[in-house]
């Protein structure tokens, strides 16, 4: 009997969820196509940089052994004829693909290409490491960016007994609660960090920094973790994007251009209501996807999808933390875990996040996802809402 054949885009935490749950029929192959032989812990890269974690692990820890792992790049996608190209030239077909090519960092400020190092791939945070090697420990150390990201690696680096300013541009966290927010800055001053709000980066130049405000920061390593893109994979095949390059798609994370394509995690905006970037949507939007090519494929109508999250969790060094839990749909709420209790937090979800993608390959289906039921109505609202339009000229 031959079997219905998938192609999984991307082998990070979304892909690798949605292949695993893609296991449950057996007459499903299921080929995973990916860059590298190992599995990147994004949510380490961090560590990676401050020398705490290798942030990989083997594909077999994670991957059920009926997925067949391509380590390649998919150059195109070619909707029509139902192929993908990759770049070794190799042509696969498919019956349906699931779009899992996740995040990148980008910038437009000029100076950053050439004189600044990102932290959102492991090859970036590879470079990023080399380059600290061999800098002077005491030489100064810029991270742009006050998000996740940037409190993270700046902490790390400053815990590690660097000199290390943050660039915050408005303020520092601004997804937190007030709380939250006063306790991850008093925990980096803690730690020695310098803490710039109110300043934007204007230009990254050799050694230096240039704010909009006109001030200069001298800087040996500068860390550009502010902004995110999507691969333009998606946007070079066709298909339709929003502005940062996420496949559109609707509720059940299908394509509005062809059901036999589902995007998840990072690279997917449904109803151009994109959920925040995060390994914490990605582990409930990888499932969630591969069920709906699963309904498809049983000849039903798949459901809208709804994920919801539960809070945002941060390592600040390796002796500190955050917890800022929210509510369903995101928005934080005062209530928090900080110090040494939310660090040990924070290093069992790490842990669990890899424990819960290994659950999965071994027994598809067993994942958890966190419903918010407020999704639905925030959608019709903004369906509701006629687009903005530039005036005519």
């Amino acid at each position: 009997m031959s079997k219905h054949h998938v192609i999984v885009v991307g082998g990070g935490y979304a892909g690798v969820m949605a292949a695993n749950r893609l296991t449950k029929r057996e007459d499903i192959a299921i080929t995973l196509v990916n860059p590298r032989d190992q599995f990147v812990e994004r949510i380490r890269l961090h560590q990676l940089v401050g020398g705490t974690s290798e942030a990989v692990v083997a594909y077999t820890d994670v991957l059920s052994p009926r997925v067949r792992l391509v380590v390649d790049t998919v150059a195109s996608i070619d909707a029509g004829a139902r192929t993908v190209a990759l770049g070794s030239g190799e042509e696969m077909s498919y019956d349906y693909l699931v779009y899992a090519v996740g995040s990148a960092g980008t910038s437009r400020v000029p100076g950053t290409a050439d004189h600044a190092f990102g932290i959102s791939t492991y090859e970036e945070a590879t470079r990023l490491k080399a380059a600290l090697e061999t800098t002077p420990a005491d030489a100064p150390v810029v991270v742009v960016g006050g998000g996740p990201t940037g409190i993270e690696v700046s902490s790390e680096l400053a815990e590690a007994g660097r000199n290390v300013a943050l660039i915050c541009g408005d303020r520092l966290g601004p997804w937190l609660h007030e709380k939250g927010r006063a306790d991850a800055e008093r925990a980096l001053r803690r730690l020695g960090v310098g803490i710039i709000e109110g300043a934007r980066v204007a230009e990254v130049l050799d050694g230096r920094v240039r704010l909009d405000n006109g001030r200069e920061l001298p800087s040996s390593v500068t860390i550009w973790t502010a902004g995110f893109t999507t691969p333009d994979l998606a946007r070079r095949s066709g298909l339709s994007t929003d502005e940062v390059g996420r496949l559109v798609t609707d509720e059940t994370l299908t394509s509005i251009d062809d059901d036999r394509i589902v995007a998840t995690g990072d690279a997917s905006a449904p109803s151009g209501l994109a959920y925040r970037m995060s390994c914490q949507a990605a582990n409930q939007l990888g499932p969630l996807a591969a069920e709906t090519v699963l309904t498809r494929l049983a000849g039903s109508k798949p459901k809208p999808v709804s994920i919801g999250f539960v809070g945002e969790c941060i390592s600040i060094g390796r002796g500190l933390g955050l917890v800022n839990f929210a509510h369903r749909d995101d928005s934080a709420v005062g209530a928090r875990l900080r110090g040494m209790p939310a660090a040990k937090v924070k290093e069992i979800v790490c842990r669990s996040t890899v424990w819960v993608l290994g659950m999965e390959a071994r027994r598809p289906g067993s994942a958890f996802v966190v419903k918010d039921r407020s999704r639905a109505a925030r959608v019709q609202a903004a369906a509701a809402t006629p687009p903005v339009r530039e005036p005519s000229r």
